[in-house]
């Protein structure tokens, strides 16, 4: 550790849980930590928690608290635009806490904080999937709808530290559904809550679900990861429901390419981490029968590429501008690949059954189970057409791995050879730690399902 420069610690304090992170000048995640938010989450007792995260983290790197940089801290609420004083936080007790004055008593280091929809979307802009936009938009449908703005690489703020809550616009004045108080909102109809109550209420009625024997004749809470479960599962309820959100999440695109003509539109939290593969196409079709902007506005509607680490990078992002540093885009965020204890793979902790591919720029694609193989999949020769997808970005090694062995096809070596792109064919595990361990340019193909002839 002692020869990295700059050192930062980012913190992301949430309704369920304090993770926190210490990151290098170029966005490297060295070493991180997370624990359950407590319980009741008031002030004294979450700032307890966070100092607890952030000196675990510098005892793992060995790293004094002196040789930190600062800290940058996400709160789920309005932060001013000083970046220092919390407004409101209506899921965890920090509304008017102290919390960054009293980070700086025992750290002896800046501090800022910012709303963790805003940060989230800084990281996507510094490392993420849109880091070649200035103007970006960010949709965060979980258990809410959170929403950030960047203008020109700025993040619009308000005057109270408040604009951006894109969650809280009326899409439907006859509506009854609320969300904050209001009616016919973004979130009344798109977060995981309105989905959960959509259902419950379908379920009450009489209406046939997998979700009932997924979680319970009674379920008192749906998960994102249930509800992705009944997607697969082709649910005739929860297809019906998820149709109206893509359909009302695609039209307030409409509106934010109206109001703000971004570049790019951000779609990411909870709902779309688990969903997203159903969800993006559909809000991309809806939004692109808009006639206004026909042959016009470029506009793309990505998902977010950073998931659970994007608050600590934008959180860090948030402190560097603070001191006046550059924020460069040269750096490439990898997610980080996992296997767990049943043997499935886990991106950025999250589990993954479908097979897929991270190319060199960090851009994860899922790919059709045993495409991408010559002939058939009982083959096991990887054709040349999946690589140049894979390699499209550049890498300096390929790593793949699948529960069987595979192999390279003629075509696919001569294709790597002329790219000067070194092969590494591993079981699934092995492919794993690979892939974590190389710190260059790099891109991996896995085929985690258990596909006949894989």
């Amino acid at each position: 550790m002692a020869d990295q420069k700059k050192l930062y610690v980012g913190v992301d304090i949430g309704g369920t849980k304090v993770s926190a992170a210490l990151v290098d000048n170029r966005g490297r995640i060295l070493f991180s930590r997370k624990c359950p938010t407590p319980a009741p989450g008031t002030g004294a007792r979450i700032f307890k928690q966070t100092k607890s995260l952030i000196l675990g983290i510098l005892a793992d790197g060995g790293v004094k608290a002196g040789r930190i940089r600062g800290i940058g801290v996400g709160v789920p609420g309005i932060v001013r635009p000083d970046c220092r004083d919390i407004l409101i936080t209506p899921n965890v007790g920090l509304s008017g806490y102290p919390l960054a004055q009293n980070l700086e008593k025992v750290f002896k280091a800046r501090v800022v904080l910012g709303n963790d929809v805003n940060l989230g979307l800084l990281g996507e802009k510094w490392l993420g999937i849109g880091k070649e936009a200035d103007d970006l938009v960010g949709l965060f449908p979980g258990t809410g709808v959170g929403g950030a703005i960047i203008i020109d690489g700025k993040l619009i703020l308000g005057a109270q530290g408040a604009a951006g809550e894109l969650g809280h616009m009326t899409l439907d004045l006859n509506s009854k559904k609320t969300s904050a108080g209001l009616s016919g909102t973004l979130e009344a109809m798109v977060s995981r809550r309105a989905i959960e109550r959509e259902i419950k209420e379908a379920i009450q009625k009489g209406g046939k679900t997998v979700i009932t024997r997924l979680c319970g004749k009674t379920p008192r809470v749906i998960k994102s990861s249930v509800l992705a479960e009944a997607l697969s599962r082709k649910d005739p309820l929860t297809v019906k429901v998820f149709e109206d959100v893509c359909a009302v999440l695609g039209k307030a695109c409409i509106s934010i390419r109206h109001i703000l003509n971004p570049a790019m539109i951000i779609l990411g939290g909870g709902v779309m981490e688990a969903c997203g593969d159903y969800i993006l196409p559909r809000v991309r079709k809806v939004s692109g029968r808009d006639p206004f902007f026909k042959n016009i506005d470029a506009c793309r509607i990505e998902q977010s590429l950073l998931g659970d680490d994007a608050v600590v990078l934008g959180a860090v992002a948030l402190l560097k501008r603070a001191f006046g540093e550059k924020i460069s885009a040269a750096g490439v965020y990898y997610p980080a690949l996992g296997v767990d204890t049943k043997g499935n793979i886990l991106v950025n902790g999250k589990g993954v059954k479908k097979s897929f591919y991270i190319r060199a720029d960090g851009r994860m694609k899922r790919v059709n189970d045993g495409a991408g193989f010559d002939e058939r999949p009982a083959s096991r020769q990887l054709g040349a057409n999946i690589l140049k997808k894979i390699c499209k970005k550049g890498p300096r090694v390929l790593i793949a791995g699948s529960r069987k062995s595979i192999r390279l096809s003629r075509f696919s070596r001569r294709f790597l050879d002329k790219k000067n792109i070194a092969c590494r064919l591993l079981t699934l595990e092995k492919a794993v730690k690979a892939y974590n361990a190389f710190k260059g340019r790099k891109a991996v193909l896995l085929y985690p399902p258990l596909v006949r002839g894989l």
